[in-house]
């Protein structure tokens, strides 16, 4: 496999390697959040840098909202972050080519406009935020492998000072030497998927480390869908008394070919085409082999956090800092940033008696970036004149101040109120033209919880959102396709995205047992104001974003099911997404992006023999009805609805795991996902196809 051993003999993986003795270690977590299963008390390494599953449950126990605790080690295959976050309510994700690219992450609507880069939602790695200070995140960066869990906060119900946004966060806690001793996994699959990772883990006496290299290939299953991705992740911890400390580092090198949209049509004649496999205009205007349209990423990311005190006053220092270079292609501009951020984060936590609980953070992040725009040449894809040239500066100072008062048996009432300052000061070089911005919110929360029984639980809330943008919003670059010396930038003032949410729901099982049915409902609705537009041209790129100037309303349901019952297991997810346009210019009309339906469900038989545990059974996933790409809503202008049929076949053996997945087994053609327009039509590009039929395999083994 090209490049993966190599990578998996780094200097740096040896050095790491060499230093960790061998030891024993806690045996790894077998803990799943669905289905249900038994729940030890050894299990996981409970230290409170690296949480325990119960751990992590019992914090989100006190949220009075909408979470998800997800388990991707219990997953068949964890390629890309769909087979991680997968049949989990309220998460949607779009796939743009089904690879380790940039797929589209939305929560509750918040980022979904945000194209290429996120936004929307507080990405954090281990506690510690991983998007840039300006709020924006590659995506493709997260190697969902290395995750023991994610803790998945939804809208206000979040943790961190640094999440402000509709979305919430969601948080990757590591695997850490604790967990596993070592792990060897390769993934195969259709279309030139391929996979390998290697991780070593030690652990003595109040210490532990693990480290974990993995490589990825993909050729693509559309023409100029090509992907790679090397990763290189290491946490070394140690605890001595109340004291404890946890370094991380981490390296990703990310690069992949961008096939782009084709017209509604071709989704079904030709889904695994481009522009330019055809003889009309736009092929040969947008003709994907010559513009050479694609995305390379790197990035180097340094973490330490530092733990002291117990239950009455505990407390937590946190420092990260990372160095991103990223080159980005949309096939009319170049976009070349050279990035470095850094963020301090204090929290701290404790009890008054046994009623009043309280916990208050403070932390700060600054990045500075530099950004250039070319024109790209549209014969061979190469850069011609610089249209831009720019210094940026993002900044945030905020606090958090949150209180848990148990005043009865089976009340419990919950505030929450957050500060923030948000500046934004970019700079063109060549002109002098600059743009500073800044603001000041607060962001509070009010809400109350009700446990009638100790299997379950009923919230309600309410809160403030604010979003301010990031730089892909505030420098705007428009680029003509026939006329590259049309190039222009330019940069942007504009508004917060500010909301106001009513929150109402509740979760808990059904009978006794470990194995009963788990289920959970959440209820939703924010009226947004200042909602963050970002729009694409006629020819499917984008050119800009507007604060629209009248009111949005952003309202879902999110539910999900799983159980375990004799020989069956289940689990399954809907999450209903109804955005609109109150007034202004599309009253009435759905905001374009977010499918209104999205079903997941899994049924696997189960068996045990002598040879081991056996799953099987099919799953699928269910977008029904049409999607709107434009906000005129246009007619014909939609995604239409799909239903995509999966097999899986799982094998586990003491330390083996093996696994057969066929998707798409029908070979339905779809789209996955699309541009999105004030006002589009069907033959204009702005389609992404779905993959069609294919087959993985997966083989791991744990010592």
């Amino acid at each position: 496999m090209d490049r993966l051993l190599p990578l998996l003999r780094t200097p740096l993986a040896c050095a790491c390697a060499a230093a960790l003795s061998p030891l024993p270690v806690l045996a790894q977590s077998t803990l799943a959040s669905l289905p249900a299963v038994t729940i030890s008390a050894e299990e996981g390494s409970g230290a409170p840098l690296a949480p325990s599953l119960q751990a992590e449950r019992a914090r989100l126990e006190r949220v009075p909202g909408g979470t998800n605790l997800v388990t991707p080690q219990q997953e068949a295959r964890l390629a890309t972050l769909r087979d991680a976050l997968d049949y989990q309510p309220g998460i949607v994700i779009q796939d743009f080519f089904g690879a380790t690219d940039q797929p589209r992450l939305n929560i509750r609507g918040s980022g979904i406009q945000s194209n290429p880069l996120n936004r929307g939602v507080l990405l954090l790695q281990d506690g510690l935020p991983l998007n840039e200070a300006d709020g924006s995140f590659i995506i493709g960066l997260l190697e969902p492998r290395n995750a023991a869990l994610v803790s998945v906060r939804r809208g206000a119900n979040t943790l961190t000072p640094g999440a402000t946004t509709l979305g919430g966060e969601l948080d990757f806690q590591s695997l850490t030497g604790a967990d596993e001793r070592a792990r060897v996994r390769s993934e195969y699959g259709s279309f030139g998927r391929r996979a390998l990772q290697a991780a070593l883990g030690q652990a003595g006496q109040g210490w532990d480390g693990r480290i974990s290299a993995s490589a990825d290939r993909y050729d693509g299953w559309r023409h100029h869908s090509a992907s790679r991705r090397d990763a290189l992740q290491a946490n070394l911890g140690w605890k001595s008394g109340t004291l404890e400390n946890r370094s991380y580092l981490s390296w990703t090198d990310l690069q992949f070919d961008i096939p782009t949209v084709v017209p509604k049509e071709r989704v079904h004649s030709n889904p695994q085409g481009v522009l330019g496999d055809g003889n009309t205009l736009q092929d040969q205007l947008l003709n994907v082999y010559r513009r050479d349209p694609r995305r390379a990423a790197r990035q180097l990311r340094l973490a330490n956090r530092t733990l002291w005190g117990d239950a009455a006053l505990r407390q937590e220092l946190g420092w990260y800092w990372q160095s991103t270079d990223d080159f980005f292609n949309d096939q009319t501009t170049h976009f070349g940033t050279q990035s470095h951020t850094s963020g301090l984060q204090w929290q701290a936590s404790g009890q008054v008696g046994s009623a009043l609980h309280w916990r208050g953070a403070l932390a700060w992040s600054r990045s500075r970036m530099e950004r250039t725009l070319d024109a790209n040449n549209p014969a061979n894809g190469s850069a011609l004149q610089r249209f831009g040239s720019y210094d940026l500066q993002a900044q945030n100072l905020q606090a958090q101040l949150g209180l848990d008062w148990q005043w009865a048996p089976a009340w419990t009432a919950h505030a929450q109120l957050g500060a923030s300052r948000q500046t934004r000061d970019a700079r063109e070089q060549r002109t002098g033209q600059a743009l500073d911005q800044s603001w000041r919110f607060a962001t509070p929360k009010v809400g109350v919880s009700w446990t009638p029984q100790p299997r379950q639980r009923w919230w309600a809330s309410l809160s403030r959102s604010q979003e301010a943008p990031t730089f892909w919003e505030i420098v705007s670059a428009s680029v003509l396709p026939p006329n590259p010396a049309s190039a222009q930038a330019a940069l942007v003032a504009l508004q917060l995205q500010s909301a106001s949410t009513f929150e109402i729901g509740g979760q808990g099982r059904w009978g006794e047992g470990a194995n009963a049915p788990q289920w959970q409902i959440t209820y939703y609705r924010s009226e947004v104001q200042d909602e963050l537009m970002s729009t694409a041209d006629a020819n499917g790129i984008k050119i800009g974003t507007y604060n629209y100037a009248g009111g949005t309303r952003h309202q879902g349901i999110e539910a999900g099911f799983s159980g375990r019952s004799g020989a069956w297991d289940w689990r399954s997810s809907w999450t209903y997404s109804d955005f609109r346009f109150k007034d202004g210019r599309y009253a009435g009309n759905r905001i374009a992006g977010v499918p209104r339906h999205l079903l997941n469900a899994e049924l696997l038989w189960r068996h045990a023999s002598a040879s081991g545990t056996w799953r099987m059974g099919p799953n699928v996933r269910w977008q029904p009805g049409a999607t709107p790409i434009d906000h005129a809503n246009t007619p014909g202008s939609t995604q239409d609805g799909y239903a995509l049929l999966g097999l899986k076949l799982e094998w586990k053996n003491g330390p083996w795991n093996a696994y057969l997945l066929a998707d798409n087994v029908t070979d339905r053609r779809y789209a996955s996902s699309y541009a999105i327009r004030n006002q589009a039509s069907a033959a204009m590009p702005g389609y992404l196809p779905g993959l069609g039929r294919s087959l993985a395999a997966g083989l791991s083994y744990q010592f």
